[in-house]
């Protein structure tokens, strides 16, 4: 029999940028109609569909061998997992998200000691009941099924404490922002029994990895181009790379190819300069992984 790793991807607003975030590290997930577990291009892999909310404890208890949740979710269910790495990616950024105390647009409360004896309505419930009880601040943390932003509106509670990435949903419900409770991004986690298990180990190092250089990539793009060689070295000051850019002869002795890796966010400023250097036949294209 040959090993399998069970591993769980998050359902729900993160389902569609995880199976692309696969799909680039090298395992395309075909998902079917109402069906919790996908087919995937690796016979080492059995994959399941969970809530991210239940995730942590799923792995906790063994049912998976690693998953893919919330660090929110972690501390919410106080679960005992092996916390491989962090992974910055999310449906509309690349950044952590945030678990805000939002009150009503017109509220009299400006900051949390203001709500002391109010209802807090949260999906959040453990981590906001240990975030005011920190802060010495005593109020009733309710559980919000869903609509939590509506409940501020409708007079069922006085602040809720939700999660947001932008805060434009927050807003759009009339609703002001007076603290963060906590920032959250998704964690790569691991059963403690799987993590000692030789080859299950070293197969979700592997994934990692590749996971990691996936998300590496999307930040950056590749540069190549044509250069005087009697440029190269005012060019090599303002060229970025992860090491040293890949410098080739061409048959004209007086020309140089080059090559480099920088983030995308750079490239608005580095052509311009390039080509006031004498650059020519610059070539931009993406990269899927950066190991």
């Amino acid at each position: 029999m040959s090993n399998k790793l069970k591993i769980g991807l998050p359902k729900g607003s993160l389902q569609d940028a995880t199976i692309k975030l696969f799909a680039k590290s090298g395992w395309k997930i075909n998902l079917h109609h109402r069906n919790y577990f996908p087919d995937v291009n690796d016979d080492e892999l059995n994959i399941s569909m969970c809530r991210a909310q239940e995730m942590s404890v799923y792995v906790a208890d063994g049912v998976l061998d690693v998953g893919m949740t919330g660090k929110d979710w972690i501390l919410e269910n106080n679960s005992d997992v092996v916390e491989v790495s962090s992974l910055v990616y999310s449906k509309v950024s690349n950044r952590p998200a945030r678990w805000v105390l939002a009150v009503g647009g017109d509220s009299p409360f400006m900051k949390p000691e203001d709500l002391a004896g109010k209802k807090i309505a949260t999906e959040l419930v453990g981590c906001t009941k240990r975030y005011f009880e920190e802060k010495g601040i005593d109020v009733e943390v309710f559980y919000s099924w869903g609509a939590t932003e509506a409940k501020v509106v409708e007079g069922l509670c006085d602040a809720i404490v939700e999660v947001t990435e932008t805060g434009t949903t927050i807003k759009a419900h009339g609703l002001r922002i007076i603290d963060e409770v906590m920032q959250t991004n998704t964690r790569l986690i691991a059963n403690k029994d799987a993590w000692n298990d030789p080859w299950k180990r070293k197969k979700i190092e592997n994934i990692n990895l590749l996971l990691q250089g996936a998300l590496r990539a999307e930040k950056m793009v590749g540069l190549k181009m044509n250069m005087p060689r009697k440029a190269l070295d005012e060019a090599m000051k303002v060229m970025p790379s992860l090491n040293s850019p890949t410098v080739s002869s061409l048959s004209d002795t007086e020309w140089v190819s080059v090559e480099i890796m920088v983030e995308e966010i750079a490239v608005r400023e580095l052509i311009p300069q390039l080509i006031d250097m004498g650059a020519e036949g610059i070539i931009e294209y993406p990269l899927n992984k950066v190991i």
